[in-house]
């Protein structure tokens, strides 16, 4: 993948407010489950879900089974390539 291809893929996983808030809550919390990401959005558990399976289809975030739940975190690393990228745009 081109980065300006990786830059667009990253750019259409961010593309939308409740993916935004998202990232936002997982970078000042470090790391939450789901219902706890359901609770701050006014979105329906399974619009939750879509937005997160986005983030984590595009590298952004990172999803481990704790037990029934799946508890979600930023991948800083890709988010600091999404930054270089635009950057150099």
């Amino acid at each position: 993948m081109t980065q300006d291809q990786t830059l667009a893929a990253l750019c259409k996983a961010v593309g939308h407010p409740a993916r935004v808030a998202i990232l936002r809550h997982l970078l000042q919390v470090d790391r939450c489950i789901c219902g706890d990401i359901v609770s701050i959005l006014p979105l329906a558990q399974s619009t939750v879900s879509q937005h997160l399976k986005q983030l984590k289809e595009a590298g952004l975030i990172r999803g481990e089974i704790e037990g029934p739940r799946i508890c979600y975190c930023a991948d800083k690393d890709r988010l600091a390539e999404l930054k270089t990228l635009i950057t150099a745009l």
